[in-house]
């Protein structure tokens, strides 16, 4: 089979890749200074560029071509479906959780735990239970990542012509084990400049990916409106509706059945109830703060708390109006066009392969050279701030903690060596995965439902101790670990409520078989993150030894700004969908909303911010 890239297709390709590990070279000295400038930049860097960064991450090669698959099979309705993740945990982060965490002024979320627990065995055990889910959550993301590069990839690049090009025999790898030879192949690149060039070379490589995907989503919205403004969606009635029923009612039977198949493997069928567990799930995983992973270490690399905040709004901003442009604008080319597709795997269809068909059948040269670009970029990116954050586990809250009077060359070569080991076990998690789908729901669902309990206690409730902490996250994670192979069939936001109460269980166990924490340790972690919550008799001690001292009495104005936040997301996030459907009615309503949204925004969150 022959290869399907143009000459110029592939040197924009080399191009890039050469570009990314020219940055890892560049900044490698700065990065090697100390390990603040190569876990955080140095806590230099603007948060600008780190929210840029930060929704450059995210706009990676697997999510997009889920969110495609999504877009193609429910329609506006998909523009709810990310809520699983869920995306408004942005909106939590930059009202008030950013400025708590940033106060913190740590390395790591690990590091994080004595500030809240102290150093007695509960703050050991709690550190430790911390390092283990960070290296599991970013193994999974990393794994995740990978699976979704080589699925998309090997449409481009067939493997008889890899064979036939190095003179092997395709039949020395199975079928579906393809994608993942591809995926450690770029893999490479990204683990290469990551852990070179550290944080900042993360954000300077992330500068150039958003630069490549911004230009190639706006060129494939515009070809997709063009080619609809000749032609009529032939989709299910309730397909171009945003609201729904107690059912999710989309019927493909009479024009592509194989997507009903879809539907209910997915488990969205009873869409009511699907909706109802993902803005319970939701609200408590964002409640509960950022997971140890890229998103987290971002924040604490910014200069300030204020700072964090404007970098964690920013990034919804910069991320969902572009993305869902090109989102859009590749669904409808796979709508208008699906008899053109080749979404064949394994002699199965792979509604997962819609973009990587979609870009080989009406992308033109040049320009998919440059979308492949960005798409390699933006997986890289995702790998190498995960990378960045699993480094920053080991060295600062492992290896450190064994050697604390370690140099700066024996930081960087262990960073080095940890990079590479990473790299390496998280592709083999990646081989065993199914698909990115499978991924995806154990991550935001089973991982980050046994991290919930514990981690929105921590933030709300002055008695939480480190025992208590420790076990609800062991009795939240071995179900996590457990469930997805004894229920197989079962989707796993549905068994989220157990794996709450499981946690939730050992959370109140640990606490009240142990003393609370030091008062003294409380009344620091008091005095310098200021929360709100149930932190009564601290607020009284600490008030009754500082007059100075104002305690935050902002729970209402944080709970109407996530409130406004959430449909202001929501409202630009639909806004380009409606846009590339020409559904101009629906548009001039979200605009509005955003208008209205972010003015209210404007006075009661940015101009309120706190400087210190």
């Amino acid at each position: 089979m022959p290869m399907d890239l143009h000459l110029i297709d592939l040197l924009i390709i080399g191009v890039y890749l050469v570009a990314t590990i020219v940055i890892g070279f560049v900044l490698k000295k700065r990065a090697q200074k100390n390990k603040k400038s190569y876990l955080l930049g140095g806590n230099e860097l603007p948060w600008y560029m780190l929210g840029l960064s930060n929704a450059s991450g995210m706009f990676d090669i697997s999510g997009t071509m889920w969110l495609v698959s999504l877009g193609f099979v429910y329609g506006l309705k998909s523009i709810w479906i990310p809520w699983l993740w869920p995306v408004f945990n942005q909106i939590f982060l930059m009202v008030f959780l950013s400025i708590w965490l940033r106060r913190s002024n740590v390395t790591t979320g690990a590091e994080w735990i004595k500030t809240r627990f102290g150093s007695g065995k509960g703050s050991v055990l709690s550190h430790n239970i911390v390092v283990v889910y960070a290296l599991i959550s970013c193994l999974g993301f990393l794994a995740y990542g990978f699976v979704g590069l080589g699925k998309f990839i090997m449409i481009f690049i067939p493997w008889d012509f890899v064979c036939q090009l190095i003179g092997i025999d395709p039949g020395i790898v199975s079928p579906e084990y393809i994608p993942h030879v591809y995926g450690f192949v770029f893999t490479l690149f990204a683990t290469f400049y990551a852990v070179l060039g550290g944080m900042m070379s993360i954000v300077w490589t992330d500068l150039l990916q958003y630069l490549i995907m911004t230009i190639s989503s706006v060129i494939i919205g515009i070809i997709a409106m063009n080619a609809l403004g000749n032609h009529t969606l032939l989709v299910p009635e309730n397909w171009y509706s945003i609201w729904f029923g107690w059912e999710l009612d989309l019927d493909w039977k009479n024009i592509i059945p194989e997507v009903n198949q879809k539907i209910e493997e997915d488990g969205f069928s009873l869409f009511s109830i699907f909706m109802m567990m993902m803005l319970f799930k939701g609200f408590l995983v964002s409640a509960a703060g950022p997971a140890p992973n890229y998103d987290m270490q971002k924040i604490l690399s910014t200069k300030s708390p204020k700072e964090g905040a404007k970098m964690s709004g920013m990034v919804s901003v910069i991320l969902n109006p572009v993305r869902y442009f090109m989102i859009t604008g590749f669904v409808v080319l796979a709508v208008l066009y699906y008899d053109k597709l080749n979404l064949i795997v394994a002699g199965h269809i792979d509604f997962e392969q819609i973009l990587p068909s979609a870009i080989q059948e009406f992308v033109p040269i040049g320009l998919t050279g440059l979308l492949l670009a960005g798409l390699l970029a933006a997986f890289m990116s995702t790998f190498a701030g995960t990378l960045n954050a699993a480094q920053a586990y080991i060295v600062n809250d492992i290896y450190l903690k064994v050697k604390k009077k370690a140099s700066n060359k024996q930081i960087r070569n262990t960073n080095y060596l940890v990079g590479v080991l990473i790299m390496v076990i998280s592709v083999i998690f990646g081989i065993y995965a199914r698909d990115v789908n499978s991924l995806l729901q154990w991550i935001v669902s089973a991982l980050w439902g046994s991290y919930v309990a514990s981690n929105v206690l921590k933030w709300y409730w002055w008695r939480f101790n480190g025992h208590g902490y420790f076990w609800g996250m062991v009795a939240g994670l071995i179900p996590a670990l457990v469930f997805p192979l004894l229920f197989k069939e079962t989707l796993e936001l549905y068994y989220f409520p157990v794996l709450l109460l499981s946690s939730l269980a050992g959370c109140f166990a640990g606490t009240y078989l142990k003393p609370a924490t030091e008062d003294a340790v409380l009344d620091s972690f008091y005095t310098s993150v200021r929360p709100w919550g149930f932190w009564k008799p601290v607020r009284e001690r600490v008030m009754a030894s500082n007059r100075q001292f104002k305690p935050n009495t902002n729970f209402s104005a944080d709970m109407v700004n996530i409130f406004i936040g959430i449909i202001w997301q929501t409202a630009i996030i639909a806004a380009p969908v409606f846009l590339v459907l020409r559904q101009w009615n629906q548009l001039w309503v979200a605009l509005s909303i955003a208008l209205i949204t972010t003015t209210i925004l404007k006075f009661n969150w940015w101009d309120k911010l706190p400087n210190d």
